[in-house]
C-alpha cells in the first residue's frame, strides 16, 4: 500500500478559512483510526444546536439535547484535518504526480512526475473533481455549472455563538455561520458568482446585514478566499482495478456541508468491502468493487438530488414558490419525527 500526493500539508498555523462539519458517524470513523484523538482540541468546535432560516417566515430548528445526542456536528479546519490524516500514515509516501496509468488484467502501472514507476491490483482515485485517475479509467462524467462561487472568511464575533450553526437561504445565495472554537464563526456564502467578486470588499457589513446583527459587529480574522461552485456525478465509481472516492466521484452544492462527509462515507464502505473480502481474494476485481459501488450507490443519488432540488427551490422566484418553502420549513419544524429522521441521516 501506497499514497501518492502532490505535496504534504504543513502543520497548522493561522486560522484556516476553509473549514468542514464533520458527522458523529465519520467522527467515529477518524477516532477508530486514531487521528481524531491526534488532532488539536482547541481547533475543534461541536456544534449543538442549528438554526435555518428561510428567505420569508419560515425556519427550521435542530437540537442536540432534544435528540438525545452530544453534538450534531463537529466543525474542524481544512488544515487541521488533513495534517492529522498524514500524521497518521504508516505507509509509503511519493510526493508525486501521476502522469501515466495503465490498466492491465493483473495490475495497473503508475509512471509518476518524478519518473518513479509503480504496480498495484488496485488504484482509489481519491484525487478531486479534475480526478487523473478517473479520465485513465474512462469513467464518464456528467458536470454542470451551478452559476455560484463560494466565499469562505473567518470572524470574531461580538455575541457568543453558542455552538450553534446558522444558515439563512435568500432566494439562491446561501449563507452560512458555523461555530469556532471561543467567539469566532467561520463562514460559507455562496453567491451568484457575480456578486461574490465583489463581496470581499465590504464582507463584515455585508454579512452584519444578512444576518440581522445576529452575532453582533464581526471582525474579520481571515481574509476571505472564494472558489466556483459545480455539480459532478461519475456515471460510475469503479472500473477494473480502479475505484473512487470523494471528490473524483460525486461533488455537491456545500448549502448541506455533506461533501467531504460523502466522501468520507465512500472510504468507510470501500475498507469494509476490500476487509471484508475472502480470504486471497484480489482486491482489483470489477466483481468485488461493485459491492462497494452499490453500497453508496443510493447515499450517493439521495444526498445529491436532495441538496440540489433545496437549490433550485429556494431560487425559484414565484411567489408560489416561496410560499411553498417557508411553509415547508415551518411544518417540517413542527413534526418532531420528521425532524429526527433528518437529522439522523446527517449523522452517519
Amino acid at each position: 500500500m501506497a499514497l501518492i500526493a502532490h505535496r504534504r500539508p504543513s502543520p497548522p498555523q493561522d486560522l484556516d478559512a476553509r473549514v468542514y462539519a464533520l458527522s458523529p458517524g465519520n467522527v467515529a470513523f477518524l477516532r477508530e483510526l486514531g487521528v481524531w484523538q491526534a488532532l488539536p482540541q482547541d481547533r475543534l468546535a461541536p456544534v449543538h444546536g442549528m438554526q435555518i432560516y428561510g428567505d420569508g417566515a419560515g425556519s427550521l430548528a435542530f437540537d442536540a439535547y432534544a435528540a438525545g445526542v452530544p453534538e450534531l456536528a463537529w466543525i474542524v479546519e481544512d488544515s487541521v484535518l488533513q495534517h492529522g490524516l498524514w500524521q497518521g500514515l504508516d505507509v509509503p509516501i511519493f510526493a508525486s504526480q501521476t502522469k501515466a496509468l495503465a490498466i492491465e488484467a493483473a495490475h495497473v502501472r503508475l509512471h509518476l512526475s518524478d519518473d518513479a514507476r509503480l504496480s498495484a491490483k488496485l488504484v482509489v482515485g481519491a484525487d478531486g473533481a479534475n480526478s487523473f485517475v478517473r479520465r485513465q479509467a474512462g469513467i464518464a462524467a456528467s458536470e454542470s455549472d451551478y452559476g455560484q462561487t463560494a466565499v469562505v472568511a473567518n470572524f470574531a464575533c461580538e455575541k457568543p455563538h453558542a455552538n450553534v450553526a446558522y444558515q439563512w437561504f435568500q432566494r439562491g445565495a446561501v449563507l452560512a455561520l458555523l461555530p469556532l472554537p471561543g467567539q469566532r464563526v467561520s463562514m460559507v456564502w455562496s453567491l451568484p458568482t457575480a456578486a461574490a467578486k465583489t463581496i470581499s470588499e465590504t464582507v463584515c457589513g455585508e454579512v452584519e446585514t444578512a444576518t440581522r446583527g445576529l452575532l453582533g459587529k464581526l471582525e474579520l480574522v481571515t481574509a476571505p478566499r472564494s472558489y466556483p461552485l459545480r455539480r459532478l456525478s461519475a456515471q460510475r465509481m469503479v472500473a477494473p482495478r480502479i475505484a473512487l472516492a470523494g471528490d473524483a466521484g460525486h461533488v455537491i452544492h456545500p448549502l448541506a456541508g455533506q461533501g467531504l462527509n460523502l466522501g468520507l462515507q465512500d472510504a468507510r464502505a470501500l475498507a469494509e468491502v476490500l476487509n471484508g473480502r475472502e480470504p486471497g481474494r484480489d482486491p482489483g476485481e470489477l466483481r468485488l468493487l461493485r459491492r462497494y459501488e452499490r453500497r453508496r450507490a443510493e447515499p450517493i443519488l439521495a444526498m445529491d438530488t436532495m441538496v440540489d432540488s433545496l437549490f433550485r427551490l429556494f431560487g425559484a422566484e414565484s411567489r408560489l414558490a416561496a410560499q411553498w418553502r417557508n411553509a415547508g420549513l415551518n411544518l417540517t419544524d413542527r413534526l418532531p419525527v420528521v425532524k429526527n429522521i433528518l437529522m439522523r441521516q446527517a449523522m452517519t
